[in-house]
């Protein structure tokens, strides 16, 4: 072995030596759980809206933004999700490697199978079709359940959606 490399392995036995692992069993609290807020729960009638414009698995707020919606749903909101522009790439049951359906790293599918709980538990999805044709999508590729929609029909959920008093939660990346 040269100097060099000997130097090397007593610098990374030094370097794994300086900080005990693991620093805390597993397990272990690092920070604390007191909840600020009251637990809210939906009042009669109330709904809640989510837009998506975000780029599946390039960033969490798409993934994020569904769970989000879907702990609205089960406080009792009329949850609705809606994905325009490189957000309609979330709504695709067309993913998978070498297959669809195949998971190809883990979390591939975190979107799809969360999209499909939420419509399972009586949440609505939108997709823009304008979203779905800038990225060469088809229709019969989308999940099960998820509602395709006219372009103009972004604008129209958002003033449907807040003249009934709707929490608007938007969320965008790039």
């Amino acid at each position: 072995m040269s100097d060099i490399e000997a130097t090397i392995a007593e610098n990374i036995a030094k370097s794994l030596a300086e900080i005990p692992h693991p620093a805390l069993p597993s397990g272990s609290n690092l920070y604390g759980s007191t909840k600020i807020f009251p637990d809210y729960q939906a009042e009669p009638g109330q709904s809640y809206l989510t837009l998506i414009h975000g780029i599946p698995h390039e960033s969490s707020v798409s993934f994020v933004a569904i769970l989000q919606a879907t702990r609205a749903l089960r406080k009792g909101f009329d949850s609705a999700i809606y994905f325009y522009g490189p957000g309609a790439l979330g709504v695709m049951d067309t993913r998978g490697f070498p297959t669809t359906g195949d998971t190809a790293f883990p979390g591939e599918h975190n979107i799809n199978n969360s999209l499909k709980t939420f419509i399972a538990e009586g949440g609505t999805v939108f997709v823009c079709r304008f979203g779905l044709s800038l990225h060469g999508l088809r229709e019969e590729d989308v999940i099960e359940g998820v509602i395709p929609a006219h372009p103009l029909d972004v604008q129209d959920a958002v003033i449907h959606y807040a003249r009934k008093g709707a929490i608007i939660n938007s969320v965008y990346n790039l």
